[in-house]
């Protein structure tokens, strides 16, 4: 089967940061599906991953997670799925990724795809969805409750991007909070806006004092999606009291003691922390899945694709990874069949 990998840790302007290859089929066992792949999308794990983990000696590495297809086969203990169904998922970060022509899963973190949208549309949402979910219900404790929600906001920093993008969605149709998103640009403000944003400030300038711009009280929730460092003053500073604040990304360097007056809690969200480890409750990832799937068909929900790129190859893939570690994506970037 081809399938897109790499064998050293290289700059993605090197020739060989991803190339072409010919691996062997895999084969279902256990409660793995096998995926005929249609459509991919990438995300910075992608590219944090080919930067910090090198293959083995000798070995090839395929990355990819996000992705859409078509079940092929199952293993023996699989009870969710049979051939034929049309799929999305996230994928686990230990196993071989989703670059490649077939692909092995365990349908615990599998859902149906949406039956409204196409393998690419859909391909854009998984890994983002979960990862906005988790951090929304699961991780800072938002209410489905509108009622519950009146009168308190959320912040979304960084909001133009995959997670933010189906973030700002959630937070504006699910619950009853004001959702404030950041964006630099004119283009990815207006985009902020178009998902459902009741505010966008720049993230340029300081975060608090945009919000006293604004003449917004302080901020109940706080998702920090990237250049957490560098904002984590100001978060410190607008976040209400007693408020919650989520991180996704990788801060070397934060003073946790700025929470301590205002007795703060602060969560990590990690989208791979359940199959990573097998959680007891690993399959809610299957449910949370079929949940976004239907509230997309039912309408509630959009994809959030921004851009194509074209066949699932090294040479699109590459493009791929260097527009994302330009920080200028708005939404998710899609590849589709080989």
């Amino acid at each position: 089967m081809k399938a897109v990998a790499y064998r050293a840790s290289l700059p993605i302007d090197h020739a060989d940061a991803l190339i072409d290859i010919e691996l062997p089929a895999p084969v279902a066992s256990g409660r793995d599906l096998l995926v005929e792949i249609k459509a991919v999308s990438v995300n910075p794990v992608d590219t944090k991953i080919r930067l910090n983990v090198g293959p083995a000696e000798g070995e090839s590495k395929v990355l990819g997670w996000d992705a859409t297809g078509i079940v092929r086969a199952v293993g023996p203990e699989t009870s969710l799925f049979k051939p034929g169904d049309e799929v999305w998922y996230a994928g686990a970060l230990g196993r071989p990724g989703t670059n490649a022509e077939l692909h092995l899963v365990d349908e615990r973190i599998v859902g149906h795809k949406p039956s409204r949208l196409s393998f690419a549309e859909a391909a854009a949402l998984p890994l983002t969805a979960i990862t906005a979910w988790e951090l929304l219900f699961d991780r800072l404790g938002a209410s489905r409750d509108k009622a519950r929600e009146a009168g308190k906001s959320l912040l979304v920093t960084g909001a133009a991007g995959g997670v933010g993008s189906i973030l700002i969605q959630l937070a504006r149709q699910l619950t009853g909070l004001t959702v404030i998103g950041t964006a630099s640009r004119p283009e990815t403000a207006e985009w902020v806006e178009s998902l459902g944003a009741h505010h966008v400030i720049d993230h340029s300038k300081p975060l608090d004092e945009e919000i006293r711009r604004l003449g917004l009280p302080p901020v109940n929730y706080i998702a920090s999606l990237n250049e957490s460092e560098h904002h984590f003053s100001a978060l410190a500073e607008l976040v209400a009291p007693q408020g919650k604040l989520a991180l996704i990304d990788d801060p070397a360097h934060i003073d946790v003691r700025l929470l301590k007056r205002k007795s703060v809690s602060l969560h990590w969200e990690f989208m791979f922390t359940r199959s990573m480890f097998e959680t007891d409750d690993m399959a809610q990832q299957h449910a949370l899945l079929n949940d976004v799937s239907r509230l997309v068909d039912s309408g509630v929900l959009k994809t959030t694709l921004g851009e194509r790129f074209g066949a699932i190859n090294a040479a699109n893939l590459k493009r791929a990874h260097a527009l994302l570690e330009s920080n200028r994506a708005r939404g998710k970037i899609v590849l589709e069949g080989f």
